[in-house]
């Protein structure tokens, strides 16, 4: 998960596995979609795409209609979710700028159903990280544990 470039003979090295037995399980994770593929973690500033927003889009029912889903042709779309609560769907767009971003929210607002947008601009990011594999086994009783 942390180095997608590492062989399955590094990798069966590090996990007590032959590179066979390795490439074996990375076919069965492949098959049975849990490993969704392989990508590059690209810098949207590096990229000219230091511009990042999460819109909430108000719609007409649940929002999810084929025209909103064809928003995926954007490549400034990098998710998409359909939710509960006060909105219908949420996305993650990157762009080169605001006026690139108004430019974007245009494209929603010519869209059949779309009440309104609320969009929030990130001004710094923390952490942004793919799925992880690990999960919590026990949580604080009471908030984080200090430092």
């Amino acid at each position: 998960m942390h180095d997608a470039r590492l062989s399955y003979a590094d990798i069966g090295q590090a996990a007590g596995l032959s590179a066979p037995a390795v490439h074996e399980r990375v076919k069965r994770l492949r098959a049975s979609g849990a490993l969704k593929g392989m990508q590059a973690a690209l810098d949207g500033a590096s990229i000219g795409k230091p511009f990042l927003a999460f819109i909430h889009v108000d719609a007409d029912g649940w929002g999810k209609s084929q025209r909103m889903i064809r928003l995926k042709a954007f490549p400034e779309v990098e998710e998409m979710h359909s939710v509960a609560g006060d909105t219908c769907v949420i996305l993650k767009v990157r762009t080169s700028d605001a006026l690139a971003m108004e430019r974007f929210l245009s494209q929603l607002y010519v869209l059949p159903g779309v009440r309104g947008t609320k969009s929030y601009v990130v001004l710094s990011t923390y952490l942004e990280r793919p799925v992880q594999a690990d999960v919590t086994q026990e949580w604080p009783d009471v908030g984080m544990p200090p430092e």
